[in-house]
């Protein structure tokens, strides 16, 4: 398997690479990583099952369009590709800095800067994508209420349904959601898509983004996503504010946004956030 991967690094790159140190890292359930290196050229690398290459080229196309479209640092895709056993993905490695208050800053005028380039019409992405091992459904509509509620909120409601896990009338639900974003009136942004802690970071002090999910949507759903799992520090909503401020009704949509990332995690941990997932919707039903 590795001289596999090594064979297709040296071809990408045009260079000699043989695996002298090979490292496995704390990835969590879903990959295994490893770092890997011939004493020069350093690289991160994900395993994945054999049926978990379009994941890791869905992976490989949103580092791309970030790359083109922010001013992020965004690690460099060197290769995808599958071995007898596992799919693969081969990253730049990347050096993680100290964070300071101006690293959270520059990462809030980055986002924002991103976020105010309507570079696109309609609603979703050019193709289906993942949100962590999730498919992420993304075809193109020309109204936000309608894709949010129904390729967003109502797909994982229906992917639980399918497990036995009933959390509402799940037309019913959509509806809901329709008409809370009705009236919400925006340009598409170009979003990660995934962002919390863990898919942020500084390279040289720079803001460096990874792990995205991307596709066209409203902005606000970035932010609901920064404050679901680990608030970021305040100086990063300032900036941010500062570049490109919310309207004053975006507490509304929150909830909404934040669930479509509760029910997703409740649909690959279950656990806790079947419960979290499940009182949110009580409480955004008795509102409604």
């Amino acid at each position: 398997m590795w001289h596999t991967i090594a064979k297709q690094i040296s071809e990408n790159l045009n260079i000699d690479f043989v695996i002298t140190h090979k490292e496995q890292l704390n990835q969590g359930a879903q990959t295994l990583a490893f770092k890997i290196s011939d004493g020069q050229h350093h690289f991160f690398v994900k395993l994945n099952e054999l049926n978990g290459l379009d994941q890791f080229e869905a992976e490989s196309f949103n580092l791309t369009e970030l790359t083109l479209h922010s001013t992020f640092f965004v690690p460099d895709c060197i290769c995808t590709g599958i071995t007898l056993d596992h799919s693969f993905i081969v990253l730049e490695w990347l050096t993680f800095s100290n964070q300071s208050t101006d690293n959270w800053q520059q990462l809030g005028e980055g986002l924002a800067q991103m976020h105010q380039k309507h570079e696109q019409a309609m609603f979703g992405w050019q193709q289906d994508n993942f949100l962590g091992k999730s498919i992420q459904t993304n075809r193109w509509h020309k109204r936000w209420d309608i894709f949010f509620a129904e390729q967003r909120i109502g797909w994982q409601l229906q992917l639980l349904h399918e497990k036995g896990l009933h959390f509402c009338d799940i037309n019913e639900f959509i509806e809901i959601t329709k008409h809370t974003l009705h009236n919400h009136v925006i340009e598409p942004s170009l979003l990660h898509g995934h962002l919390w802690r863990g898919n942020v970071g500084f390279v040289n002090h720079q803001a460096a983004v990874f792990d995205a999910a991307c596709y066209y949507g409203d902005r606000e759903v970035d932010l609901a996503m920064s404050e679901l799992f680990g608030h970021f520090p305040a100086d990063f909503y300032h900036a941010y504010q500062a570049h490109y401020p919310l309207s004053a009704t975006a507490s509304e949509r929150k909830p909404f946004y934040q669930l479509y990332y509760l029910l997703n995690q409740a649909n690959v941990f279950q656990g806790m956030y079947l419960t979290q997932a499940k009182s949110l919707i009580k409480q955004l039903i008795e509102r409604n």
